[in-house]
């Protein structure tokens, strides 16, 4: 397979904020809402940091070697986990959801890069060893996320009743009809029926979603070496029983995060900013908030839990953290400190949004005295098979021009072909010549009078502006063919307006090229060089 790349910046293509452009530029006033700097001597400095903070490594080999019963490990990933003992191994780790069969693209794109960036760390640091790490979001409730793909322009839904934490739901009847709206899809492709079997293989009846999820993410990854972490675990949420509490106790994580958005607020949207305690209670097939029933200056002294008819005081709280750590769940603000309290890691590779409430963040890792990883923007990519490569180049489009709009596009596709046709600039600028003579002869006659021919030049230009606007319109009449092409490439490259790897699921491409496509974006797949990929194959 002959490939064409071409590397672009977030910024240019219009699809990232200010905030993530801003931190991908090492913008001065973002310094002080991260630690390390995104670069081999960031993470050298994350390494320091991570040795002198008391990673329960045993607990988490334990609890990984517990978790893959019953699933075959290779022999790279047998070395990972058994190297995660050494003091000197350190994860580079990715967090994502349970989506069903991985959701959109960018979920395959993010664990790509969390195994090229710990490959090409093993090269450039050979004294440390380094270990792709996927950790599992499975107890996220929103279903309307999680429970849907689109593969082909259509939206596969999974209609079910089940509540409360997706992870813990179970692949039902409605489950399976999927597969076989993807068979219909993709079993005529080359590796169509490998992928069905994968999935009909994963997702069996009765089978939580998390473990399905483990199973597909393995099958696809192990032999680079991924671990996948699932933190929905009794003992490893018992290892983080001083941070729930100090929670519970003090509410800590609000204040530190409420400090962090009043400065960050003075020069960008922010995120939400959690709650007043940043927990939820999970129970059989629910998942609700811990709220705070009454307090006083000093502490809240009874807790709630409104939808399961719970009331607390603060020592029966504290006694069901004791018996039953596994039903306390950290939300988005105290998620990232328990990754990173029972991970010896140095780096977490995110998307934009996960960046931005990473940036708020650093405070709450501060008050628990839990390290702050090195942040990385996921890797990027906009994949153009040579169908569309070829109407692109007849188009005389360059990478960048993908990003436009439609209506941009085919302006400047008109405006180069026609632009001296079309412009008016040279009797622009003739007017504002007569316009000035005119002044000139007002301003010795009655000064008075200048402002008015301001207003008459004005006028004019803006009638000419329209005029030109006008030519525009009838020009493109003539490029419909182009328009009708550029449409198409549109429509292909950004689904729904937005960014291919946002809205399309992997299953098309994986039936076309199988374990090659997902060596073919490992190839591709960039580690600390923060740049948008473009691939043309």
């Amino acid at each position: 397979m002959s490939e064409e790349v071409d590397l672009v910046s977030y910024s240019s293509t219009g699809y990232f904020s200010k905030l993530v452009a801003d931190y991908l530029s090492g913008n001065e006033f973002l310094k002080d809402f991260y630690m390390h700097t995104t670069s081999l001597e960031g993470i050298k400095a994350s390494i320091v940091a991570r040795k002198q903070f008391n990673t329960n490594r045993e607990l988490l080999v334990q609890q990984l070697t517990s978790q893959y019963a019953g699933i075959s490990l290779n022999e790279k990933q047998k070395l990972n986990l058994q190297a995660l003992l050494n003091q000197d191994t350190f994860t580079i780790t990715t967090a994502h959801q349970p989506n069903i069969f991985t959701g959109p693209l960018y979920f395959i794109y993010k664990i790509i890069h969390v195994i090229k960036l710990s490959d090409e760390l093993k090269k450039e640091l050979p004294l440390y060893n380094f270990v792709p790490v996927y950790y599992m979001g499975s107890e996220d409730a929103d279903l309307d996320e999680l429970g849907y793909i689109n593969l082909g322009g259509e939206k596969l839904v999974w209609q079910t009743n089940q509540t409360g934490a997706v992870g813990r739901m179970f692949v039902d009847k409605e489950f399976l009809k999927i597969i076989k709206s993807i068979e219909g899809q993709v079993g005529v492709l080359p590796f169509g029926n490998e992928l069905i079997q994968l999935f009909s293989s994963c997702y069996s009846i009765g089978k939580t979603i998390q473990k399905a999820t483990l199973e597909l993410v393995n099958a696809l990854f192990a032999h680079f070496g991924l671990l996948v972490v699932i933190p929905d675990n009794r003992e490893l949420k018992a290892s983080f029983h001083s941070v729930i509490e100090k929670e519970i106790r003090e509410q800590f994580s609000q204040k530190a995060v409420n400090r962090t958005i009043e400065k960050l607020s003075q020069k960008y949207k922010v995120q939400a900013g959690g709650r007043e305690l940043n927990l939820f209670y999970l129970f059989e097939n629910k998942r609700e908030r811990i709220q705070i029933l009454e307090s006083n200056k000093e502490r809240a002294r009874f807790f709630s839990v409104p939808n399961l008819d719970i009331v607390w005081s603060l020592e029966e709280v504290l006694k069901e953290l004791s018996d039953f750590p596994e039903r306390f769940s950290a939300n988005v603000i105290l998620r990232g400190v328990f990754q990173e309290t029972i991970l010896p890691n140095i780096a977490f590779v995110g998307g934009g949004g996960e960046l931005a409430y990473w940036l708020e963040l650093k405070e709450v890792f501060n008050a628990v005295a839990v390290p702050y990883p090195v942040l990385i923007l996921r890797n990027s990519f906009l994949l153009i098979p040579k169908t569309q490569e070829v109407r692109i180049k007849k188009l005389n489009l360059k990478s960048e021009d993908l990003f436009l709009s439609e209506f941009d596009l085919i302006k400047k596709i008109v405006t180069e072909k026609a632009a001296d046709a079309l412009s008016l600039n040279n009797e622009m600028i003739a007017i504002r010549e007569t316009y000035q003579q005119i002044k000139q002869k007002a301003e010795n006659i009655d000064m008075s009078l200048v402002q008015h021919i301001d207003y008459l030049e004005n006028s004019a230009i803006q009638r000419l502006i329209e005029v030109e606007k006008k030519f525009l319109r009838s020009e493109k009449r003539k490029f419909k063919e182009q328009q009708i092409q550029i449409s198409s490439i549109k429509n292909i490259l950004f689904p729904k307006n937005n960014l291919q790897e946002r809205i399309d699921n992997f299953s098309l491409m994986f039936a076309k090229g199988g374990f090659d496509w997902l060596q073919f974006l490992y190839n591709h797949s960039n580690w600390l060089e923060q740049r948008f990929t473009i691939v043309k194959y």
